[in-house]
């Protein structure tokens, strides 16, 4: 028995979706800080707010900005042949969110 490929890819692109991805940066005063992005119809502002506890532990954290856009990813397609053809189209809403933080000074 051979498993369809959409049923291994889909697991595997919603497992790698569901974590924040991280990017070191630093703040206006000089701190270490951190860009957060948990865009994505799998993840949410949760992620964001997990990594920044899991990056800054007990020391806590400052949000230094925090952006939030609808976005929407369309895909159309189509093939013709001799008989006739075939049209076929998807659309994806989703939401791009990111934010800035830097860890508080003990």
């Amino acid at each position: 028995m051979t498993v369809p490929p959409l049923l291994v890819a889909v697991p595997i692109v919603v497992l790698l979706s569901a974590c924040a991805t991280v990017k070191d940066t630093y703040s206006a005063d000089g701190r270490k800080g951190y860009t957060l992005n948990c865009s994505g119809t799998a993840r949410g502002w949760d992620k964001c707010y997990s990594a920044a506890g899991e990056l800054c532990k007990e020391a806590g954290y400052d949000i230094l900005d925090r952006s939030s856009e609808d976005a929407s990813f369309a895909a159309v397609g189509g093939s013709a042949n001799s008989s006739g053809g075939s049209f076929g189209g998807s659309a994806v809403k989703t939401n791009e969110r990111s934010m800035v933080i830097a860890c508080k000074r003990k």
